[in-house]
């Protein structure tokens, strides 16, 4: 394997544990420069990056890395690519890879250098599905009308399913249709370390300077600003000016402000001043789209059982689907042929002996009716009665609790209800399992007929 390949078969595994926002800012313009021994060579572009590498993604590196050639032992950083002498004597030493063929493309590094927007991602590519539809068509509004509808505008669901892709579809929309608008994308990471240097540095005011000048902020996985006061201080601030102006803000998180812990009150509450959305888990069909949509987007086809089959075992994540799919692309690319469904449930073999049992809306239903004996019907039913009104807003609660299925989705299920409804459910449910042991008792149990059905 060469080095090329070697390093996307590690880039591929590594999207399936970090962020999207994580890996473009870390693992852009990096690559294996050698492999001696027990010991591989990794190029990055600057030493804050290398240190990064070495503290924070080093283990995880190296695992992959040992998974695929278990020979290789230790990784070292370089900044830049290396002047290494060559040797006809030594049968180690680094030749640069001939290939005829491009390095497997990863469109998330063709970012844009001042808005730091990736143009890959867009509305067009973006699926829609029950699971985000509202997300989707608030985002929409706010591309439109910038500044004026929904400000700030806050997404949040859980990690991988595609609030990153949401956000810089905003972006890219307003840089498209409004072309004198200055827009900034940034994970809150990046942020956070900018203002550290910029204290470092005694440059307070061109780091206030150039966020103040934007016209659509926007700001990914912002629960990371949990604990870091300054960082909070500075961003009050910034967000304080950019409201008062009109300029439209924009914000991601894996949690709603309320659940972010060591946030100060008066962002939580800026926060909550606007538009909150959140992401739920995508149904089969929509994973299978998704990945239809994927595959496409990277010129392959492949059968439709083998998108049928990584849908049903990546089912909480989209980017383990990505990740999935260029797994199958780096097998093709090396073996010349399309994998059928053998090959593929060879490749995800570990991945399987390892998942949990698959839990679906249809089977929390059914167990939830079956458990309080009642009819599914009457369950999905506007019935009033006593008897179907409990175990509803148990199912209700459950749907959010186990499959973070959105509100509008679960209140559709349950004959077109509103998501308010679903809303007070999970809410009710909630408060009740904190003093009411019974309760407690038989959501445990109702989890347990689940799994086992």
């Amino acid at each position: 394997m060469t080095n090329e390949e070697l390093w996307q078969s590690v880039l591929a595994q590594v999207q399936l544990h970090i962020s999207q926002a994580n890996f473009a800012t870390w693992f852009k313009n990096t690559e294996i420069v050698l492999q001696k021994k027990e010991k591989v060579v990794i190029s990055v572009p600057n030493s804050f990056v290398k240190e990064w590498l070495k503290n924070k993604y080093n283990k995880l590196i190296l695992k992959i890395l040992h998974n695929i050639n278990n020979q290789i032992k230790e990784i070292e950083y370089v900044v830049g690519k290396p002047k290494i002498k060559t040797s006809s004597k030594s049968s180690s030493t680094f030749k640069p890879p001939v290939t005829e063929e491009p390095q497997l493309e990863f469109p998330v590094f063709k970012i844009d250098k001042y808005t730091t927007l990736n143009p890959r991602y867009d509305f067009d590519s973006f699926v829609v599905g029950p699971f985000n539809e509202l997300p989707h068509a608030a985002a929409i509004a706010v591309a439109k009308n910038p500044g004026v509808v929904y400000n700030p505008f806050f997404v949040y669901g859980p990690t991988g399913l595609g609030k990153t892709h949401l956000l810089q579809a905003i972006g890219n929309e307003i840089v498209k249709t409004k072309k004198r608008k200055k827009v900034k994308y940034i994970p809150t990471e990046k942020f956070a370390s900018e203002v550290v240097s910029a204290i470092r540095n005694h440059d307070m005011e061109s780091f206030k300077e150039k966020y103040r000048d934007v016209d659509v902020l926007i700001i990914d996985d912002v629960q990371f600003l949990a604990g870091k006061e300054k960082t909070q201080e500075e961003f009050f601030h910034i967000f304080n000016v950019l409201y008062e102006n009109n300029k439209q803000v924009v914000l991601s998180s894996d949690r709603p402000p309320r659940a972010i812990k060591a946030l100060a009150e008066r962002l939580r509450s800026r926060f909550e001043g606007g538009m909150i959305a959140d992401i739920g888990i995508p149904d089969l069909e929509t994973r299978i789209a998704i990945l239809k949509a994927k595959a496409q987007e990277r010129n392959i086809e492949l059968p439709n059982n083998v998108y049928e089959y990584i849908a049903s075992i990546f089912q909480k994540n989209i980017r383990e689907l990505e990740g999935a799919l260029n797994r199958i692309v780096i097998y093709q690319k090396i073996n010349n042929k399309t994998p059928d469904l053998e090959t593929v449930k060879s490749l995800f073999k570990k991945v399987v002996s390892h998942s949990t049992p698959l839990i679906t809306a249809k089977k929390i239903i059914k167990s939830v009716a079956e458990f309080y004996e009642i009819n599914e019907k009457d369950l999905l039913s506007l019935s009033r009665r006593k008897e179907i009104v409990k175990p509803r807003q148990i199912a209700m609660y459950l749907l959010r609790e186990e499959l973070k299925t959105s509100f509008p989705t679960i209140g559709r299920k349950f004959n077109g209800k509103d998501h308010t409804t679903a809303i007070h459910s999970y809410k009710k449910i909630a408060k009740e399992l904190t003093r009411n042991k019974k309760l407690e008792e038989e959501i445990q149990m109702l989890k347990e007929k689940i799994l086992s059905s």
